[in-house]
C-alpha cells in the first residue's frame, strides 16, 4: 500500500468513526453535568420529611419550576421505616426551591398503606396535570393515577393496573399519537400502555425494552422523567441498575408513528453515583432520574441521591 493509500484509508475510518458516534450523538441529549451544589434538599423537620427526601418529578410553565418530590419520615414498617408522601416546592432559577410546609399529596386508601405514595412523575396535558406515583401497601408496589388542574388539589383515579400487581414507573408521553395517549412503565422490563382518555389504560403485553447482558443496564431497566417528543422521536431517558445493583442513567428513542418500536438505544450511561450521598446514601450506589424541565434556555434534570436527597445536573444546549 502507498503512503497516499494509507492516508486516504485512514481519512475513511475516521469520518466512519465520526460519523458513527454523531449518530448516536445526534439523537441524544446532553451532556448533563451535576450541580456543584448538591444536594439542593435534603430532609427538614421532624414529621413527614424529616427522613429522606428524594426522587422528584417537575414541571416548568417557563417562569417558575415546580418539583413534586417524594418525602419520607420514620412512622412505617420495614427495613426503612418511612411512610412516603408528595411534597411541592417551587424555584425560579432551577437550583434554589422554596417547599411548601404541608404534602400536597398524601396516602389514604388500603393499597398504599403503610409504604405510601412513592416515586412522583407529573405530565400536563391541555389543562390538567397527571400524576403517576407507586402505591406501596408494605407488601406490593401499584402504579396509580391522580388528576389536578393546580397541583395542590387532586382527583384520585386509583390503581392504574389492578389486575397486574406489582407496577413501577409510569411515565406518560406528552402528545396524542394516533388517536391514543402512550404510557411507558416497568422497574425490570418497561413496558408500554395506551389510553384514550388519560385515565384508563391498556397494558401490551410484550415488554418495549429489556435489560442488556454486559452493559451498564444488564440487571433492570425503568423509564426516568416524562419522555420528550423530539425531531428523532420519543427521547425516553431511562433509570437502570447492572448486576451489583449500581444504578445509571441511559437514553432510548422510540418511533414517534409506533411506540412499541424501539429505534435506538444509548451504548453507554450518562451519569453514575460518584459522591458520597449517592454512594453510601439510604440505599447505596443509586443516581435515580424522574424529573426534567426547561427554564431560561437550560435544562434542569433532578434526581435521587442515594434516596436520601435531591440533586440535579443542568444541559445547556
Amino acid at each position: 500500500m502507498t503512503v497516499k493509500s494509507f492516508l486516504s484509508a485512514v481519512v475513511v475510518i475516521t469520518l466512519i468513526v465520526s460519523c458513527t458516534a454523531q449518530t448516536e450523538i445526534d439523537w441524544q441529549m446532553g451532556p448533563f453535568v451535576k450541580y456543584d451544589g448538591n444536594p439542593i434538599i435534603t430532609p427538614q423537620g421532624d414529621s413527614w420529611e424529616a427522613k429522606d427526601v428524594f426522587n422528584p418529578a417537575a414541571w416548568s410553565d417557563g417562569e417558575t419550576i415546580y418539583m413534586l418530590y417524594r418525602a419520607e419520615d420514620s412512622t412505617g414498617i420495614g427495613i426503612w421505616n418511612g411512610t412516603s408522601r408528595v411534597g411541592l416546592a417551587t424555584s425560579t432559577d432551577g437550583l434554589y426551591f422554596d417547599r411548601r410546609p404541608d404534602p400536597v399529596y398524601e396516602p389514604v386508601d388500603e393499597w398504599e398503606l403503610p409504604g405510601g405514595a412513592e416515586d412522583p412523575r407529573i405530565v400536563k396535558i391541555n389543562d390538567t396535570f397527571y400524576l403517576t406515583y407507586t402505591a406501596y401497601d408494605g407488601e406490593t408496589a401499584r402504579q396509580a393515577l391522580a388528576s389536578s388542574n393546580d397541583l395542590l388539589n387532586w382527583d384520585r383515579h386509583g390503581l392504574i393496573f389492578p389486575e397486574l400487581g406489582w407496577t413501577k414507573a409510569g411515565a406518560i408521553v406528552p402528545k396524542q399519537i394516533n388517536g391514543r395517549y402512550w404510557m411507558y412503565f416497568g422497574d425490570t422490563n418497561i413496558w408500554v400502555a395506551w389510553s384514550e382518555d388519560l385515565i384508563s389504560w391498556t397494558p401490551i403485553e410484550e415488554p418495549v425494552m429489556r435489560p442488556r447482558e454486559g452493559m451498564f443496564d444488564s440487571g433492570l431497566v425503568e423509564p426516568g422523567p416524562t419522555p420528550l417528543v423530539t425531531e428523532h422521536g420519543i427521547l425516553m431517558l431511562y433509570n437502570s441498575a447492572d448486576d451489583d445493583l449500581v444504578y445509571r442513567t441511559g437514553q432510548a428513542l422510540f418511533d414517534i408513528n409506533d411506540p412499541t418500536r424501539l429505534l435506538k438505544r444509548s451504548t453507554t450511561f450518562f451519569m453514575e453515583p460518584d459522591v458520597e450521598m449517592e454512594i453510601d446514601g439510604q440505599i447505596p450506589n443509586v443516581v435515580f432520574i424522574e424529573g426534567l424541565a426547561e427554564l431560561n434556555g437550560k435544562w434542569f434534570l433532578y434526581f435521587g441521591m442515594g434516596d436520601s436527597g435531591i440533586g440535579v445536573a443542568v444541559y445547556e444546549p
